[in-house]
């Protein structure tokens, strides 16, 4: 345990930022799983779940949670789910 006032503040800070990051990372991969599941299944309802997807990778993106690429490489995969070739 640390005893220096300042490593103790930078715990509480690690754990509450740990704890928002896993809350962005699991809503980020319902998204994707959920659009990958309507995009294989030809649902009507495909690119609207689609853009939600991306939409939560930004967003995950802007909070410093994924690496941009990451969700650029999770991006392309998405279209390419939903394209018709």
């Amino acid at each position: 345990m640390a005893n220096i006032k300042s490593a103790k503040k930078r715990i509480r800070q690690n754990e509450r930022r740990r704890l928002r990051n896993r809350a962005i990372r699991t809503r980020m991969r319902t998204a994707v799983k959920a659009a990958r599941e309507a995009a294989g299944a030809k649902a009507p309802a495909a690119p609207a779940s689609v853009r939600a997807a991306i939409r939560v990778l930004d967003k995950a993106v802007s909070k410093g949670v994924i690496h941009p690429n990451t969700a650029a490489r999770k991006k392309s995969a998405l279209a390419r789910h939903l394209s018709p070739h």
